[in-house]
């Protein structure tokens, strides 16, 4: 896996899976809406992690300049 984001899409990614995880695990989303809202949080969470998106990787983007 080559790295496909920048340093900026990871952080942005990072701060979005925390805020969606706090919506969802801290009770102001109910239902499925939360579920949604962490299965969303932790997917930004680990491609934020890792520094690849396999969607980016599918439609052959990347926000990485090299």
């Amino acid at each position: 896996m080559k790295s496909n984001e920048s340093t900026t899409d990871r952080i942005i990614r990072a701060v979005a899976g925390i805020a969606l995880l706090f919506l969802g695990l801290g009770g102001v989303l109910g239902g499925t809406t939360a579920i949604v809202a962490n299965i969303l949080g932790v997917v930004l969470l680990l491609t934020s992690a890792a520094g690849f998106c396999p969607l980016y990787a599918l439609f052959k983007f990347s926000t990485l300049k090299r």
